[in-house]
């Protein structure tokens, strides 16, 4: 289960809520049969509460937004983009450590 501060993201939220918001955004193209996505979403939690307020965390389940994961070329789940203004600073695919994630973000504050 999300932390509260996650956004459930959707093909009709997604451009609101990502590509126009004006901070950063972590999103997480993830399934509910994919082991490694319920290993990363405690990890993801956990960021989306100690950055609150600074970036905006949402996911996006791929296989109810079919169309937002072709847009963004996921071939594989997690992968986790990090937005700025609209584009993609950075992506991650497969299970990755709170460390790396977080050095990302802060980068993407800077």
């Amino acid at each position: 289960m999300a932390a509260s501060n996650v956004v459930t993201l959707t093909e009709a939220n997604f451009r609101e809520q990502v590509l126009e918001c004006l901070q950063p955004v972590l999103v997480d193209f993830w399934a509910e049969w994919c082991g490694p996505c319920k290993m990363v979403g405690p990890i993801f939690d956990e960021l989306a509460s100690d950055y609150e307020g600074r970036i905006r965390f949402g996911k996006v389940d791929i296989d109810n937004n079919q169309a937002l994961a072709s847009q963004f070329d996921i071939r594989a789940v997690p992968t986790l983009l990090l937005f700025k203004a609209g584009d993609i600073e950075e992506t991650f695919v497969g299970l990755k450590s709170k460390r790396d994630l977080k050095a990302a973000l802060d980068a993407a504050l800077e």
